[in-house]
């Protein structure tokens, strides 16, 4: 997605979350990073992996399914965070595994540009779709197995 109607749906989309969507869209347009800090525990939580067992979990849920929801990297893809339904960081127990939920803030860059660091692995889809937490448990299983196998 690099412009268009799903960009458009997928800032409106990223946008709801905001205190203030227009404020928000605006931020966006003129921060020169090209990102915004948007709440979590509202439209999404975000689960926070490392990146050696993030990536591989990613490379799992896109054997499982055809489109995982959206998904985020950090810089250089030490992190990854895995948007999944509101109240699913407040419910995790994983060692290593961080979440943000209700009362967190997350940077997110703007979906249809290129942000400073923070970028979209999975770009949102303006529908809402996010990554089971089930789904995504199981995927992470398999991608510390295969780890541990050496792949």
């Amino acid at each position: 997605m690099t412009g268009g109607a799903g960009a458009r749906s997928a800032l409106e989309w990223l946008a709801a979350a905001a205190p203030d969507p227009v404020s928000c869209r605006w931020e966006w347009e003129r921060n020169p990073l090209g990102v915004a800090l948007l709440p979590a525990g509202r439209l999404w939580d975000v689960l926070i992996l490392p990146g050696e067992l993030g990536h591989p979990t990613l490379d799992v849920l896109g054997r499982c399914l055809p489109r995982p929801g959206p998904v985020l990297a950090d810089f250089g893809g030490a992190r990854l965070g895995f948007f999944v339904p509101p109240g699913t960081a407040a419910r995790w127990i994983a060692t290593g595994v961080r979440g943000a939920g209700s009362g967190t803030w997350i940077v997110v860059p703007h979906p249809a540009r290129a942000a400073g660091g923070v970028r979209w692995l999975v770009l949102p889809d303006g529908s809402g779709t996010l990554t089971d937490p089930a789904l995504l448990e199981l995927a992470m299983h398999e991608a510390a197995a295969l780890i541990g196998r050496g792949r």
